[in-house]
């Protein structure tokens, strides 16, 4: 035993945690109060007799009998066990000096600081240093080694002595004076160790004397404890003595110390119980958040699937920002509850091992790489369902495009086919119908024939705006346009009076060939402005359509390419007003031949049914819009150049915040694989890490904004950077969980370091021995790897037969999944397994049978006096009943509940 140094003063007066020191100087003289004095010659004596019996003798006077040395002897050598210096029998002074000297030595030697206690004193009989002299030997051999969960001496008792009657009432221990009084407390220990002595319901606070008497006397007749006290002394002292009570209270200590057995056993199987109740409670919140997260998972995916397209852009664009709300306000709560599952999931697992429990296995689909997978089905869902919004909105947007542009072409074309009846220009199919050609004189019908060329050439004009409008009608069809019955309907109207109209062309021409033998020559001029006219009408109706065209670009180059295109026609305005003023003059020539040779000046052209002012009128009306396309194109080439501007900006955070985001993942990998540093050191970066992470969320947030300025704008690609959203999302999201899944992996080594027992240093030397040996640094050994790492740790694997057979032992146990690779976690649970000493079923056993003193079973009562109210109700929910041949009423089967403790999981 080690030997505890300690100082002892005794005086008149102390506090309750100075009982212990000494100061250097005290005042000789000093008197004891005399009801404390009292009480300690009596409890002293006693206590003194109580030892010194055993060596068949005793003392009467404690002052008197102590004064020659050989009873102060005899007393230490019968509490020590050891013998002391043989003691001279003379009867002089010196003699009994020399004899309390080799007593005061033999106190000495055992630690004990002895401060103004001279053998003089106690040879002459001083009253105040015998007594104190008797406490230091008190303290030393019946207090000082006292221990209850890590505190000793008097703290160590004080403990001893709340823990014994706490479940009592009217029962308070606070000290050793004012707390026993009553004499309740010596009652509850006395019934706390044997409650067949002591009936405690039946006692009354009110009664202190009896109580004490009680107490004092049960305690002297069954438990061998001498009446230290005297009751009347005690109720009649205001404080009473505290070293007096101290010394009583440390005998029932020695007296049930065999009773320390049971409530060891009992605070094992509280340990026990208590881990277990813990490890549920979190495999039933595991549950309860995988069953949460699953069914969210399996409402939004069939959402996600959905891939029915909508009639409008407007209604794309909704399903469009419902997504958006989706990506940023119900996704990353569930972000964060499959991480924090995860993060569950391996502490809970890390715990099992720790107290030697077998793994958790979750309810069937609740597995981690189940929630793994349909978290995965959600993310390829999510994938496919942006692209398909993105493409779906593109889609839209060109049919709107191609029937607008559909609807002008059919209009225009419509327009020239039904004629102007305002303007006496019937519909082409009733104009090709007319039989004006058979009472027409020859002169008329040449005309009629060159007006009908004249057609012709305006019919081949049109041929291709004919074919624009089917192509139209066709890449509608193509693109599921949903009004394409409609457009079908229009086209095949259109088609279908354009063959009619060209079987009516061909038939009128052979009709004016038959008499065209019969007409006369035709005026030249009239014919010349008829095929003059006709294509610069046409081509004015052309540049009309061009000019009024709808437009859809997505870059700056885009519009640039038509601003070109556009100043490129503008440039060919003079040529064309050329051939306009050419065309002009024509028709004045024919108004001046006309006045020259007396024909009529309303005379029409009966080649062509365009006029002067027809052109005129669409020329000026080229020349207006040739402005207002300036203006779009404008318009729309800073519309195109603020894109790029957006583009800009959100490739600029992105460049900066993809790198970011790859650097924080080096620096976690990093701090793992650092070995000279502690676990402590390594979450304290990590924690450190993760509060740069978190703050550095704002970047994310302003590059989401950019992100959605950019959608809003329906800008869909981007030049200047090659991340995308989904790429920053996706790493921030892998950094968010590798920070988390690093700190818990930490937050397990340490755990598994401490319940474990490991020391840095052996954790240092785990990595240090795992990075050297994982060749590819990938936070993994090859078994290869791992057999040369035990090797070099001293495991005998080098003969051929024995040295395979156990390394197939070790792998099974660190690669029971047959992967072929060791992780790190697997390595420090292999070396810990190695080295700990965890609870086992049978020490589980051991303890309930010391609890039900060696029986096989154990009764509801002896649980409920044992443990705590909590852990006993647990026990008697769960413990079968016992069925052995020596059963009684009520008995529990402890045997199979600790073996059911370290069997399957109920969850």
């Amino acid at each position: 035993m080690t030997q505890i140094e300690t100082t002892v003063e005794y005086s008149n007066g102390y506090e309750e945690d100075e009982y212990m020191l000494q100061e250097d100087e005290w005042d000789r003289d000093l008197l004891l109060d005399p009801a404390w004095e009292k009480q300690q010659r009596k409890t002293f004596t006693a206590w003194c007799n109580s030892h010194l019996r055993k060596a068949g003798t005793q003392i009467e006077n404690i002052e008197d009998d102590f004064r020659n040395g050989l009873k102060l002897m005899l007393l230490l050598e019968v509490i020590s066990g050891e013998r002391l210096p043989k003691p001279d029998r003379g009867k002089m002074r010196f003699h009994k000096i020399a004899n309390v000297n080799k007593a005061l030595d033999f106190i000495t030697s055992k630690g004990v600081k002895l401060v103004s206690i001279g053998a003089e004193e106690i040879v002459d009989g001083n009253v105040k240093m015998t007594l104190g002299m008797i406490w230091t030997i008190i303290l030393r051999f019946a207090i000082q080694d006292i221990s209850v969960e890590e505190t000793s001496a008097k703290e160590g008792l004080l403990l001893w002595c709340q823990r014994k009657t706490a479940p009592y009432r009217n029962v308070n221990v606070q000290n050793f004076h004012l707390s026993w009084k009553d004499g309740l407390a010596f009652c509850a220990l006395i019934h706390r160790h044997r409650p067949d002595l002591i009936d405690y319901a039946k006692l009354n606070k009110d009664d202190p004397l009896g109580n004490l008497n009680l107490a004092l006397d049960i305690a002297e007749k069954h438990l061998d404890i001498p009446k230290m006290l005297d009751a009347e002394d005690i109720v009649n002292t205001p404080k009473p003595d505290e070293r007096a009570i101290m010394t009583y209270v440390s005998c029932f200590y020695h007296a049930f110390a065999g009773a320390e057995q049971a409530e060891t056993a009992a605070n094992r199987i509280c340990k026990v119980l208590g881990v277990n109740q813990e490890n549920e409670k979190m495999m039933e919140e595991y549950e309860k958040l995988a069953s949460e997260l699953l069914e969210w998972i399996r409402r939004t995916t069939p959402w996600l699937e959905n891939r029915a397209p909508e009639k409008t852009i407007s209604e794309m664009q909704q399903k469009l920002e419902d997504f958006r709300d989706y990506r940023r306000q119900h996704k990353p709560p569930k972000v964060q509850e499959k991480c924090q599952l995860e993060i569950n999931f391996n502490t809970l697992q890390t715990k099992l091992r720790i107290s030697n429990r077998p793994n958790f296995m979750p309810s069937e689909g609740k597995m981690v790489s189940d929630i793994a997978s349909a978290w995965k089905g959600l993310e390829q869902a999510e994938k496919g369902y942006e692209e398909w919004l993105l493409t779906e909105i593109r889609r839209l947007q060109r049919l709107d495009h191609l029937a607008e542009k559909f609807r002008q072409k059919a209009s225009a074309h419509e327009t020239w086919t039904a004629g102007e009846p305002q303007t006496l220009n019937p519909g082409k199919d009733e104009l090709l119908s007319l039989k004006d050609f058979e009472s027409a004189s020859l002169f008329e019908v040449r005309a009629l024939l060159r007006k009908h060329e004249a057609f012709e050439s305006d019919l081949a004009a049109h041929q291709d705006r004919v074919e624009q409008i089917a192509a139209i009608a066709q890449e509608l069809n193509e693109l599921d346009f949903h009004d394409a019955a409609t457009v079908n309907e229009r086209c095949q109207k259109i088609c279908d009076l354009w063959d009619q109209l060209g079987t009516l062309t061909q038939k009128r021409r052979d009709a004016l060939e038959r008499t065209e033998k019969l007409l006369e020559t035709i005026d030249q001029l009239f014919l010349e402005f008829a095929k003059r006219a006709a294509p610069f009408n046409n081509w004015m109706e052309g540049a009309m359509e061009d000019l009024q065209d709808m437009f859809i670009v997505h870059t700056v180059e885009e519009v640039q390419s038509l601003v070109l295109a556009h100043e490129q026609f503008k440039a060919t305005l003079p040529e064309a007003d050329s051939e306009r003023q050419a065309i002009l003059g024509i028709q004045a020539e024919v108004q001046k031949i006309a006045q020259s040779y007396g024909i009529s000046p309303d005379l029409n052209n009966p080649y062509s049914t365009i006029s002067t002012d027809q052109l005129s009128a669409k020329w000026d009306q080229v020349k207006q819009l040739v402005p207002q396309r300036d203006s779009s194109l404008q318009e729309e080439l800073a519309l195109q150049q603020s894109h790029e501007r957006l583009r800009r900006q959100f490739a600029a955070q992105a460049n900066l915040i993809g790198p970011w985001i790859q650097t924080r993942m080096e620096e976690i990998g990093h701090s793992t694989m650092e070995v000279s540093e502690t676990l402590e050191d390594q979450m304290t970066q990590l924690k450190q890490l993760e509060h740069v992470i978190v703050n550095y969320k704002p970047n994310i947030d302003t590059l989401e904004g950019d992100h959605q300025l950019i959608q809003e704008s329906l800008i869909f690609d981007n030049k200047h950077t090659n991340y995308t959203m989904e790429h920053i999302r996706v790493g921030w999201e892998l950094l968010l969980t590798t920070i988390a899944r690093t700190i818990n992996e930490i937050e397990t080594q340490i755990l598994t370091r401490d319940a474990k027992g490991i020391s840095q240093e052996q954790m240092n030397e785990f990595r240090s021995s795992f990075n050297h040996f994982d060749r590819k640094k990938n936070g993994a050994m090859e078994a290869d790897d791992f057999r040369a790492c035990l090797i070099s740790m001293g495991y005998d694997l080098g003969s051929a037969l024995q040295g395979e057979a156990e390394f197939a032992r070790i792998m099974l146990l660190v690669d029971a999944s047959g992967t072929g690779v060791v992780s790190f976690q697997s390595f420090i649970d292999f070396m810990t397994r190695e080295t700990a000493d965890t609870d086992t079923a049978e020490q589980v056993v051991a303890s309930f049978r010391i609890l039900a003193t060696d029986k096989p079973y154990i009764l509801v009562e002896e649980l409920q006096r044992e443990l705590p109210a909590e852990q006993a109700e647990y026990c008697i929910s769960r413990m079968p009943p016992y069925t052995g041949p020596d059963a009684v009423e009520g008995a529990l089967d402890y045997t199979s509940f600790s073996t059911a403790l370290y069997g399957e999981s109920d969850l």
